[in-house]
């Protein structure tokens, strides 16, 4: 099992004190996050894509240019990027840039996003969201594998003789596809043969493995190899203690909190918006958030293992409003007493 550590950026009032960073002290702090986990051996960090709501994630290249500057070794992620809302040629540029910058440690993880309202704001049909994510991925790995493009779609105009730069770093980097909730994902990653990062984060395990089983049916029928398919899972944030009551008595107001300041009425009932975990008890026993003793996570990271066959586990420190020292000692906890025994139990080749 690989490790990576995400942060969409969030840029909420603590659920609790009410206290909010400015947004340069949060940025600081998403860098700084990243690393310490190069140092501890997390082997990537994702920067999300946000374009509304409480995020500060609407750049996420530059961001991800910080953390290139202060990093040497640890993959760079993005979760996800947008390709839905946006110009695949500024996304060929502005990605291939950072690959040579960080001499090709980046790997896109593209979906259409999770957060209602940013096809407006581009001025885009929600309806068509997913011809616009077919056609724009599309493109896009064209300008990344071929040079004097010429193309002609519905969502931009078309191209003559188009070649992107700068080039990527070394060839076509990996490109994920994100899945929270439909099949559309799963079948365009598994159409072209890309791995896939299912979100696992606020349904239950039944969903995302429905969604993975698609994948990696259709990603034989495509003609692949199946052992090419790899998957990747996010999980619904991270809080370690001792032991399960420890873990309750720590967190069950903060995390209860957090669950009523992130709820959004006008999405009830739609599918991957809304955790239906409102507990913290609940959220142990059966969600996708990793909250217990390190023996309850490494439990549940290789239940999810046993469904879903991952390569690649995400976590997240910072979604429940944890200050940046804690955040730092969860991960430094989640690197030694963690992750050894999921990669001894779970190993995996990617990155090999």
């Amino acid at each position: 099992m690989r490790f990576s550590v995400l942060s969409l950026i969030g840029h909420d009032a603590h659920p609790l004190t009410g206290e909010l960073p400015s947004p340069a002290d949060r940025f600081e702090e998403v860098i700084a996050t990243a690393t310490v986990a190069e140092e501890l051996g997390f082997d990537a960090c994702s920067v999300g894509e946000r374009h509304a709501g409480a995020f500060l994630s609407s750049s996420p290249s530059v961001v991800l240019g910080a953390i290139a500057a202060r990093t040497t070794s640890i993959r760079l992620l993005t979760g996800v990027t947008v390709v839905a809302i946006l110009d695949p040629v500024r996304v060929a540029e502005d990605f291939a840039t950072l690959d040579q910058i960080s001499r090709g440690r980046i790997e896109l993880v593209v979906g259409k996003g999770a957060e209602a309202g940013h096809f407006d704001l581009f001025g885009l049909d929600e309806e068509r969201q997913w011809d616009l994510q077919k056609e724009k991925y599309e493109l896009l790995r064209r300008l990344w594998t071929e040079e004097g493009v010429d193309w002609e779609g519905e969502f931009r105009p078309p191209l003559k003789n188009v070649t992107t730069v700068p080039r990527p770093y070394d060839g076509l980097p990996r490109v994920w596809h994100g899945s929270a909730t439909s099949l559309n994902s799963p079948e365009l990653a598994a159409k072209h043969g890309d791995p896939l990062f299912t979100a696992n984060a606020i349904q239950p395990r039944e969903a995302y493995a429905k969604l993975i089983a698609h994948y990696r049916e259709r990603f034989e029928a495509y003609g692949h190899d199946p052992a090419d398919a790899r998957v990747a899972a996010g999980s619904g944030g991270l809080l370690i203690a001792d032991s399960s009551q420890a873990a309750v008595a720590r967190y069950k107001e903060l995390y209860e909190a957090r669950v009523r300041q992130t709820f959004k009425p006008h999405l009830a009932g739609k599918a991957g918006y809304n955790t239906p975990y409102r507990t913290i008890e609940d959220a142990i026993e059966s969600g996708p958030q990793l909250i217990g003793s390190p023996q309850q996570i490494i439990d549940k990271i290789l239940g999810w293992h046993t469904v879903y066959r991952h390569d690649l586990q995400s976590v997240t420190v910072d979604g429940f409003g944890l200050g940046g020292p804690e955040q730092l000692e969860t991960l430094q906890r989640f690197a030694e007493e963690i992750a050894p025994v999921v990669r001894r139990e779970a190993p995996s080749t990617l990155w090999e």
